[in-house]
């Protein structure tokens, strides 16, 4: 009996957009060393503010990620069969239901 294998390779699509999204929302919420993270910088040039108290408190941009990592999630579960949709999936998947913890966290202790 013979075996036939087949190879398939993913190419870029709409799923790989997953992926990029899930970048974005990390390099969005993260600091770099001792400089201000990206997100905070954005927020402050469209006159958000990036922290509760000043430059103290609950920042916001943890919260404001989430709008990175939900159509990301929802991008990878969609169109799977494209190259980085699963790791996007995965990682936004993660990073979502962490956020999601943080807030409900935070929202019990000001309880």
């Amino acid at each position: 009996m013979t075996t036939i294998t087949v190879n398939k390779k993913k190419h870029i699509g709409v799923g790989s957009l997953s992926f990029a999204l899930c970048l974005i929302g990390i390099l969005f919420n993260f600091r770099f060393g001792d400089k201000f993270c990206i997100g905070d910088i954005i927020l402050n040039n469209i006159g958000l503010s990036a922290w509760s108290n000043g430059d103290s408190g609950i920042h916001y941009t943890v919260f404001y990620s989430i709008i990175f990592f939900i159509p990301s999630f929802i991008i990878g579960n969609i169109h799977h069969d494209n190259k980085g949709a699963k790791a996007g999936k995965i990682i936004s998947g993660f990073l979502s239901v962490l956020i999601v913890q943080v807030l409900i966290t935070t929202i019990i202790n000001f309880v």
